[in-house]
């Protein structure tokens, strides 16, 4: 039998009002299935010298972004080849205004280029379609448009990005500032090149406990785990993994 190549992945999860344990112990699960990688885990961006031993990185996160020393790394890992899964809340840092509605936090700007897109808003959390851009690609290949309940994020476009999955959304997000939607076209899962490597970004995948409480810090009366539950989504996530760590 020919010996895989190690590889290497480096996973972050951190940040607020999701069940992070729970996304953190999935991931793990699935980066399990291929014996061949090794993965090293961070609560934070400052793991630096993991980040530039990894092939890939993977991070889960909501409301938390890396400073400007731990951005510029992110860059380099990129520019030199890294491939970056961001996933979910990944690209969302949230600012509560006195008005009572929720915003973005000012900055974070060339993070948010990084990774291609911010984050501006999401109505409550119901069914709506994914459909399929690019059906001919290997990590859509062979996958239907399905309907999933999860939470509909609608994004910023930053940079120049390849869509491969999307939705449409008409209608309110409030109390999101960014309130009010007319879109045809919401990326769900896209890629963008930054360099000689690519960002992988997929926003499905919410997930939350009864210990996990909203901005408005109420108890979780019906814990959530959304598009988990789903064995589209999973395949998605370990197609996503092959192409991250080439195997």
């Amino acid at each position: 039998m020919r010996a895989l190549p190690v590889r290497r992945a480096h996973l972050i999860v951190a940040g607020r009002y999701h069940d992070m344990d729970f996304a953190r112990l999935e991931l793990l699960k699935l980066l399990a299935e291929r014996p061949s990688v090794r993965t090293s885990v961070a609560s934070g961006y400052g793991d630096l010298d993991s980040l530039a031993a990894a092939d890939l990185l993977v991070t889960y996160t909501c409301d938390f972004a890396p400073n400007a020393a731990e951005t510029a790394a992110l860059r380099a890992f990129l520019e030199r080849g890294g491939k970056w899964i961001a996933l979910h809340g990944t690209n969302a840092v949230l600012d509560f205004l006195s008005d009572g509605r929720i915003g973005v936090e000012p900055g974070h700007d060339d993070f948010m280029d990084l990774v291609g897109t911010r984050f501006l808003g999401h109505p409550p959390i119901g069914p709506f379609m994914v459909d399929v851009d690019e059906p001919d690609h290997p990590l859509t290949a062979g996958i239907a448009p399905f309907e999933v309940i999860d939470e509909l994020y609608l994004l910023e476009t930053r940079a120049a990005v390849r869509t491969l999955l999307h939705t449409s959304f008409h209608g309110s997000c409030a109390p999101f500032a960014a309130g009010e939607w007319d879109s045809n076209h919401a990326p769900v899962m896209y890629l963008h090149a930054v360099g000689a490597g690519t960002v992988l970004y997929l926003s499905l995948g919410h997930c939350r406990s009864h210990y996990d409480p909203s901005p408005n810090g109420a108890f979780i009366v019906h814990p959530s785990r959304c598009a988990w539950d789903y064995p589209v989504y999973r395949e998605l996530l370990r197609r996503g993994l092959g192409w991250g760590l080439e195997l």
